[in-house]
């Protein structure tokens, strides 16, 4: 009996009781507030009693209140078993062979009703039989390294990524992807591309927005073309390959230490920031729009340096930040803190007194702009100019994600700070530019006629 009522309890179990209706059953349901039909999901056995689940016919799922319930009619049942079909991959000989190495997300999943967790397909034969298109872009194989949220990504994991990526570019893989949550992905991919240097293959990043459950979901799309990219783009460095405009036209391939998410929602999130994409990509072709990236070469030579200091810190400044904060750091043993500073690169004067004494206990103190587009410019203001003289360094156009990761690595190799200054001032993988392109900073606000016009004839 209990399992005709698969994770259901107190008033949602009595209601279903109540009108003998199954999980699994299409139901139509008549409320307070409307009439519904679909099929009656499970429930996570960690949510609540108050709601019974639909999923409609439009593939979305809706939470009908039990309080609102008038009446339940059950007009079919057909018991449903979420689980990715499996098919053995087809290896075909010539074909480039691609490493796809799993570290959680919701790239090519399916639900748990049981908790409510996603579980992602992993194996080759889960990935083909969730996305058969893979089979016409590559031989794939699959290592599943972690299983984690974005945000409990770390120094650990991304040591972890380095020396395993340094493992397959020796045994001579054509192309390496990872499946990672979208969330912290720019910071994982900074990370990847000071640890990773010099690599002779596209090391592209992949996630989705939106779970392989749902009818809006960028997965297989952002699936396919990462393996692509993996398996026969020319760009042989990190790269985070996700949607392009919100719709299913194209993808775009960003470099990752100028890429930052964007948006808690839209499919679109990921953005270059100061500059533009690498490339284009859909099911049939990769379009370059810059020829400014390393380009994939037959050796195996590669630079691994998996380096992380854990204590350093990265400071969104506001008005009235008080002093106690850096002080704090300090005093907890930090050795570096990077600030996201207001306009060129300033804070108030009441922090003056702790950043002189954190310099003068060796901490290595960096300023970036909260404005994320733009140049570092202390040398324009008196604020500036006094703080540089207190022993703050300014670091360009570094995004502050990319300049804390950047630092954490510079600090993991060496305590002598003019090593640091240099490591840090010296461009590696794009963090630093000369200049951000004209078409480097684009943000259209709805409502103008001209961007009106533009989303009417184009798109978002």
């Amino acid at each position: 009996m209990a399992d005709m009522f698969k994770g259901y309890k107190g008033k949602a179990l009595g209601k279903l009781k109540e009108f003998q209706i199954r999980v699994w059953s299409q139901a139509a349901i008549k409320t307070s507030r409307g009439d519904f039909k679909g099929i009656v999901l499970p429930r996570s056995e960690n949510d609540d009693d108050r709601h019974i689940v639909l999923k409609l016919a439009t593939g979305y799922n809706v939470g009908i209140a039990v309080d609102t319930i008038l009446d339940m009619t059950e007009e079919g049942f057909k018991e449903a078993h979420y689980k990715i079909p499996e098919k053995e991959f087809p290896m075909t000989p010539g074909m480039p062979n691609v490493k796809l190495f799993g570290t959680g997300g919701t790239i090519a999943s399916r639900l748990d009703y049981r908790t409510g967790a996603v579980i992602p397909a992993f194996s080759p034969g889960e990935l083909y039989g969730a996305v058969p298109e893979l089979a016409d872009i590559c031989n794939l194989t699959t290592e599943k390294l972690f299983a984690v949220f974005s945000e409990n990504m770390g120094p650990e994991q991304y040591k972890k990524l380095a020396v395993c990526i340094g493992k397959e570019i020796e045994k001579g893989i054509d192309g390496i992807f990872i499946g990672h949550g979208t969330d912290t992905m720019h910071h994982t991919a900074a990370a990847l591309a000071f640890m990773v240097q010099d690599a002779p293959i596209p090391i592209v990043m992949v996630g989705s927005q939106r779970s392989s459950d749902r009818p809006s979901s960028d997965a297989a799309l952002n699936l396919i073309h990462a393996t692509k990219a993996a398996a026969e783009s020319d760009i042989a460095e990190v790269i985070v390959c996700m949607f392009g405009p919100t719709s299913d036209e194209y993808g775009l391939l960003h470099r990752a230490t100028r890429v930052r998410k964007m948006h808690s929602s839209y499919r679109s999130t990921f953005r270059t920031v100061g500059d533009i994409p690498i490339a284009m990509i859909d099911r049939k072709k990769i379009t370059p729009l810059t020829n400014d990236y390393n380009h994939r070469r037959k050796d195996r030579n590669v630079k691994i340096l998996p380096y992380f200091e854990e204590k350093v810190s990265l400071l969104y400044y506001y008005p009235n930040m008080q002093p106690d904060i850096i002080d704090a750091l300090v005093d907890n043993g930090y050795k570096g803190i990077v600030i996201a500073g207001t306009g060129l690169g300033h804070v108030n004067k009441p922090v003056y007194p702790a950043i002189e004494r954190a310099t003068a206990k060796g901490v290595a103190i960096y300023m970036t702009v909260q404005t994320l587009w733009g140049y570092v410019h202390m040398f324009v203001y008196d604020t500036g100019r006094d703080l540089m003289a207190k022993g703050i360094i300014p670091l360009e156009n570094m995004l502050p994600e990319v300049a804390y990761i950047k630092l954490s690595w510079a600090l993991g190799q060496t305590n002598d700070l003019e090593k640091v200054k240099d490591l840090m001032l010296t461009p590696i993988c794009g963090e630093i530019t000369e200049r951000e392109p004209y078409n480097g900073y684009l943000i259209f606000q709805g409502g103008v006629p001209e961007v009106e016009e533009f989303l009417r004839t184009v798109h978002k």
